[in-house]
């Protein structure tokens, strides 16, 4: 594509690139997928494996070449200023749910988002040890290989996934008729969850990062629904800072009451471990 291929790619094009590496990806990554990856320790608490890496330097590789233009935020590679001033940026986790993998758990995926001015405009989850792949390009809908999804349509009771300390702050009314739903030990997913209703909603503890969301947050809006951070917007990806606060992901009206409970200085802390 020529220099300026940022404005002249469609969304949709976008998409094909990122799906197409993706899979590519996915098939990388579960070759060591139960095969006792090396594993090792960011900052004592957070664990990355040989296959983040392996499938890291793959799509950076498959999408620079593809697209030079383009900026590039990984949760694996060593952010760059350059970034802030690409038209188009792609923000990738290589594998997001890096705990469950390692564990032999499937609940994991490849994450890729193209995000422009803010918004993401194209995102892929590939999750091949459940073998399902999430697409959705702005403005086109979302998609679970390949058929159309959508929110869950309210039926007066919910099942809703997050933190402890969040779900017993909605209000009492609406408490009353949720199931909480276990842990999920990938965000991207658990997002993608609320986006082909198989979840009502979730709460986001603090601290998400932009390669959490940024492909999760473009499917659940395309399939219905919405997240918002703590001021009751849609958070921005591809800024200077890619972590987030408190969030909420859902549809409304039980959106708009989950997003009561973040936006309270109380209650957006709260929460255990993980997302």
């Amino acid at each position: 594509m020529p220099e300026n291929e940022a404005a002249h790619a469609s969304f949709e094009e976008d998409l094909i690139l990122i799906a197409d590496a993706a899979r590519e990806a996915g098939r990388i990554a579960i070759k060591y997928f139960r095969h006792d990856p090396e594993v090792w320790w960011k900052d004592g608490k957070s664990p990355v494996s040989e296959a983040d890496l392996a499938v890291d330097r793959f799509l950076r590789e498959r999408l620079l070449a593809a697209r030079p233009s383009y900026g590039w935020l990984s949760e694996e590679t060593a952010g760059s200023p350059e970034r802030l001033s690409a038209e188009r940026v792609f923000i990738v986790d290589p594998i997001d749910g890096t705990r469950a993998f390692i564990d032999g758990r499937p609940t994991w995926c490849v994450s890729i988002a193209v995000v422009r001015q803010g918004q993401s405009v194209a995102g892929v989850l590939d999750c091949p040890a459940l073998d399902e792949i999430y697409t959705a390009s702005r403005g086109a809908g979302a998609f679970m290989n390949g058929r159309r999804i959508g929110v869950k349509a309210p039926t007066g009771q919910f099942v809703i996934a997050g933190p402890k300390a969040m779900l017993e702050n909605l209000p009492a009314a609406t408490a009353a008729k949720t199931s909480p739903h276990g842990y999920v030990p990938s965000l991207a997913y658990r997002i993608a969850m609320v986006a082909h209703g198989a979840l009502d909603a979730t709460f986001v503890k603090p601290n998400s990062h932009d390669w959490d969301i940024a492909a999760a947050d473009l499917i659940l809006e395309e399939a219905g629904g919405l997240m918002l951070n703590a001021q009751g917007k849609p958070p921005r990806l591809a800024g200077a800072d890619p972590r987030h606060g408190a969030l909420a992901a859902g549809s409304r009206p039980l959106l708009t009451e989950m997003a009561a409970v973040i936006a309270d200085p109380d209650h957006r802390e709260a929460g255990g471990g993980g997302f």
